[in-house]
C-alpha cells in the first residue's frame, strides 16, 4: 500500500477497500481458527454460559501515555466481561476511519488491538471497516464487541449485596482521565502520568471463587462515585466512602485542585470496584494485592442501611454527600 494517509477509496469496496484490509487488518488480526473470509461465521467451542457486551470508543488524542485507542478497545471490553465473570473469547471490531488519517498511525493502534486481544485469550471473529470525509470523525472511531464464557462461582449482581458488605478498589483511581486530559495539553498543562488503561481480567480471576464475592464494576466513565451511586439506586443502600482509604496519585490530586475536578468522577481504565462480603475482604484484598495490577488496592468504604446516597467521610472526621455526576469534565475520554 503506497498511500501514506486514508483516502474515501479505501473505503469503495473496490482495490483500496481490499489492500487496507489485507495490509493492515488481516495482517494484524486473522487467525487460524475461524473462516474471516466469511460475511458471517460460526463460533466454536462455546460451552456454557455465554456473556455478551459491546462498546464504542472514541478517546482523544488516540495515543496517549500508556495506551492507545487499539488497546483501550480491548481493555474496555475484557473489562466488561470479567467484571460480569467472563473470560473473553472472541471479538467483533467495526472501524470507522477519518479521510486523511496516517496509515502509519492506523497499522499502530490496529497491531496495538491485536496484541492486546492476544495477550486476554481473544479472537477477532468479525470485522468492518468505514471511512468517512475528512471532518466527519476524529481520526479513528472503534466499535467492538465481545463474547466470553462465564467462569464466576457465584453470580455476581447488585441484587446479592447487604449492609456490611465491604467497597474495594484493586488501585488509584483518576489516573486515564487525567493521563489524556495532560495528553491534550489543555490548559497548558502537560506532565509524565501514564494511563491506568490495562485488562483488569486477572484480578477478577482471583477472586472469581470466593463465595462472599458481590458483584464487580469497572469504573471508567464518571469513575468511583457513579459506580457507587449505581449501587446506591439498584440495593436501596446507602454507600460510605472513606477518605483516607482512597488511593489517588498526588499528581492527579494536584491537576484536580488546580482545575476544580474531582477524582473519584473521572474515568479509570483499569481499575476494578468490587462489594465482598466483610468476613472476606481481607482475603480478597490479600489477593490483590499479590498481582502486579493490585499493589495499591485498598478497602475503601463499606454499604450501610439508610437513605441511597455515596456518603465520604472525610480525613477531617465530617461527611460529605457525593451527588451524581451531571456534567461531562472530560468528554471523548474513552
Amino acid at each position: 500500500m503506497n498511500e501514506p494517509r486514508i483516502l474515501l477509496a479505501h473505503g469503495n469496496g473496490g482495490r483500496y477497500m481490499r489492500e487496507l484490509i489485507d495490509d493492515i487488518f488481516a495482517r494484524h488480526l486473522a487467525n487460524p481458527v475461524l473462516d474471516t473470509d466469511a460475511d458471517a461465521v460460526p463460533l466454536p467451542d462455546l460451552t456454557g454460559d455465554i456473556l455478551v457486551t459491546t462498546d464504542g470508543f472514541t478517546v482523544q488524542p488516540l495515543e496517549f501515555p500508556g495506551g492507545d485507542l487499539g488497546s483501550l478497545a480491548v481493555h474496555g471490553v475484557v473489562n466488561d466481561l470479567a467484571v460480569a465473570g467472563a473470560q473473553p473469547r472472541y471479538f467483533t471490531l467495526s472501524a470507522i476511519i477519518e479521510e486523511g488519517l496516517e496509515m502509519a498511525l492506523l497499522d499502530r493502534l490496529i497491531a496495538s488491538f491485536a496484541a492486546a486481544a492476544k495477550e486476554n485469550g481473544a479472537l477477532v471473529a468479525a470485522g468492518d471497516t468505514k471511512v468517512v470525509r475528512h471532518g466527519e470523525g476524529g481520526g479513528l472511531y472503534l466499535s467492538v464487541a465481545g463474547i466470553g464464557l462465564r467462569r464466576a462461582a457465584t453470580e455476581l449482581s447488585m441484587r446479592r449485596i447487604a449492609p456490611g458488605d465491604a467497597v474495594l478498589v484493586s488501585g488509584p483511581v483518576g489516573d486515564h482521565g487525567i493521563a489524556v486530559m495532560l495528553a491534550r495539553e489543555q490548559f497548558g498543562l502537560t506532565g509524565d502520568l501514564r494511563s491506568d488503561s490495562a485488562s483488569v481480567l486477572p484480578l477478577c480471576r482471583t477472586i472469581w471463587d470466593m463465595a462472599g464475592l458481590k458483584f464487580m464494576r469497572d469504573p471508567t466513565r464518571g469513575g468511583l462515585a457513579t459506580v457507587c451511586h449505581e449501587i446506591a439506586h439498584a440495593t436501596g443502600y446507602r454507600v460510605v466512602l472513606q477518605q483516607t482509604a482512597i488511593p489517588v496519585r498526588d499528581t492527579v490530586t494536584a491537576v484536580c485542585e488546580m482545575l476544580g475536578y474531582d477524582p473519584y468522577y473521572l474515568a479509570c481504565e483499569g481499575r476494578l470496584v468490587a462489594v465482598v462480603a466483610a468476613t472476606e475482604a481481607t482475603e480478597a484484598l490479600a489477593r490483590w494485592r499479590a498481582l502486579p495490577g493490585g499493589a495499591a488496592a485498598a478497602v475503601i468504604g463499606r454499604i450501610e442501611s439508610g437513605k441511597p446516597g455515596v456518603i465520604l467521610a472525610t480525613e477531617l472526621g465530617g461527611r460529605r454527600i457525593l451527588g451524581e455526576l451531571e456534567d461531562d469534565p472530560l468528554p471523548r475520554i474513552c
